[in-house]
């Protein structure tokens, strides 16, 4: 039985915006009122965000880090099955087109970073760059945001982590160079398909396959700890490709591999499916009922220790394929462990700190 399908918007993940769980009303578009062009393109919007607070708390045994630095809230980038989506809600706007086209931004997260630094309280622990959204986004070609708090963990010796779909991590190869002399930093790459026609149709503003394995191999070669995750795996549609990724990220210079199965929470569940019978009608109906199989029929399973991996038998099979190709290609290691004795509570609070933030 194939789904209604909707315009499809230029350059986005989704094509609508779903109703607002916390909202009583919700607008529906006109198309008949709208021209074509308004139609598919919808143009981004950056708001500004006046929060005091720049750190965010994790206690999910799943994810193995506690404390990580957003400095954009929304994800331009589009990823259609993104488990972030339904945070935008909270802000008053949709999981759908508003998450990837009503940007708001952190001006001030590096000055709020280093505040959080120069606490008597504050002790070392690995700060996570992104963990909800993608730090590197398009937007921080231009704002960087990610290299002002990355420049503040330099100062103060503090560790980090970087997890991202984009090769823009490579601009501040100078600083993460710098880190990881100490042994201060480790990123993560996620690569989901090595196909730039998936990639273009699943993560249309991310970089394409080839450019996320050359920033792997950049990092590696100026001596930065890279691992790849791939995540999220789409059982029926990416997961044939298990192998070849981390063969390809092996050669490109990681250091270990990592996978996550697709999880659709709230408002992604319908978003993700709509799109996956306008994108590709045609296997649209074995990739569903493969993610059925693989979640117990609920495809935004939150439970802890299964949510990741997801259950049953093609779930084995899925785990088996990782781990006899990771274990082929050398992909067994982890990032070693970041250093928290450099730490400094810089004296004099944040002196410097604009000087640095205007390189």
């Amino acid at each position: 039985m194939s789904e209604p399908v909707p315009i499809q918007r230029h350059g986005r993940g989704a094509a609508e915006n779903p109703p607002n769980r916390f909202e009583r009303r919700h607008t529906v578009e006109d198309p008949e009122a709208l021209e074509e062009d308004e139609l598919r393109r919808v143009p981004t919007e950056f708001l500004r965000d006046a929060s005091r607070n720049v750190l965010s708390e994790n206690d999910s045994p799943d994810v193995g880090f506690r404390w990580s630095v957003n400095p954009y809230r929304g994800c331009e980038h589009g990823c259609v099955y993104c488990y972030a989506r339904p945070t935008h809600e909270y802000l008053g706007f949709s999981a759908g087109l508003d998450f990837e086209t009503k940007i708001v931004v952190k001006h001030d997260a590096p000055a709020l970073l280093a505040r959080v630094l120069q606490k008597p309280s504050w002790t070392p622990e690995t700060i996570v760059m992104s963990g909800n959204t993608d730090c590197y986004q398009p937007a921080e070609r231009r704002l960087r945001l990610t290299r002002g708090c990355l420049q503040v963990l330099a100062r103060h010796r503090h560790p980090a982590g970087i997890i991202t779909k984009t090769h823009l991590v490579t601009r501040d190869l100078d600083v993460l160079r710098e880190m990881a002399t100490l042994d201060l930093v480790g990123v993560h790459v996620s690569i989901t398909s090595l196909r730039d026609a998936i990639t273009a149709a699943m993560e249309p503003r991310t970089s394409r396959p080839a450019r996320r394995l050359e920033a792997v191999a950049r990092l590696a070669d100026a001596g930065v700890p890279v691992g790849v995750m791939v995540a999220p795996v789409i059982p029926g549609l990416t997961d044939e490709e298990l192998p070849d990724i981390l063969e390809a990220a092996a050669a490109a210079g990681a250091r270990s591999a990592s996978y996550q199965l697709v999880r659709l929470p709230g408002a992604v569940q319908d978003l993700f499916r709509a799109w996956l019978y306008r994108a590709f009608p045609g296997r649209a109906d074995a990739v569903w009922n493969r993610i059925l199989d693989i979640r117990s029929g609920n495809p935004g399973e939150s439970r802890f220790g299964v949510r990741m991996r997801g259950t049953g038998p093609w779930a084995g099979v899925l785990d088996g394929l990782f781990h006899t190709a990771r274990r082929r290609h050398g992909l067994e290691r982890t990032l070693p462990p970041r250093a928290t004795h450099h730490f400094r509570r810089l004296a004099g609070g944040q002196m410097g700190l604009f000087e640095e933030l205007s390189d």
